[in-house]
C-alpha cells in the first residue's frame, strides 16, 4: 500500500466534528503525487476511500488514526481552511491535500471496516 493510500484511507481522515465538535475533515481531498493527482474521500461515518479501498479512521487529540487491517497507522494533521497537512506515520515528508468538494456517500454494499483495538498502533 502506498503512503498516500495509508494517509487517508485516510486516508485517512469523515467529519471530525461528529467526533469531537472541533474539526471537520469530511470532503474530497486532492493530493499531487508523483503518479499524478489522487483523491481521497473522507466521510462523517468514519470511512475514507481512495479508489476502491475503504478504511476506518478516527481523531485522537491532534492526530488521525487510520485502520489498516488489525492495526492503526497514526499521522499528525493540521487543517487551514481548504488545506490539510499530514505528517508522520509512514510518510517520509509532510503531505498537503486540498479540499475540492463535499464527500460522496459510501457506495452501496461497501461496509466500513471494523476498528482495531485502540492499543494496536503501527510503530515505524
Amino acid at each position: 500500500m502506498t503512503a498516500l493510500v495509508g494517509v487517508f484511507l485516510i486516508g485517512m481522515s469523515a467529519a471530525v466534528s461528529a467526533q469531537d465538535g472541533n474539526v471537520d475533515l469530511s470532503g474530497i481531498w486532492r493530493a499531487q503525487t508523483p503518479d499524478g493527482p489522487t483523491e481521497v474521500i473522507v466521510r462523517p461515518d468514519s470511512s475514507a476511500s481512495v479508489g476502491e479501498e475503504t478504511v476506518r479512521w478516527r481523531i485522537v487529540e491532534d492526530s488521525i488514526h487510520i485502520a489498516f487491517g488489525d492495526e492503526w497507522m497514526v499521522y499528525g494533521f493540521a487543517r487551514n481552511r481548504e488545506r490539510l497537512t499530514l505528517s508522520g506515520g509512514d510518510l517520509e515528508e509532510p503531505m498537503e491535500l486540498e479540499l475540492v468538494g463535499p464527500p460522496t456517500p459510501l457506495p452501496a454494499g461497501v461496509k466500513v471496516p471494523p476498528a482495531p483495538p485502540a492499543d494496536r498502533r503501527v510503530t515505524l
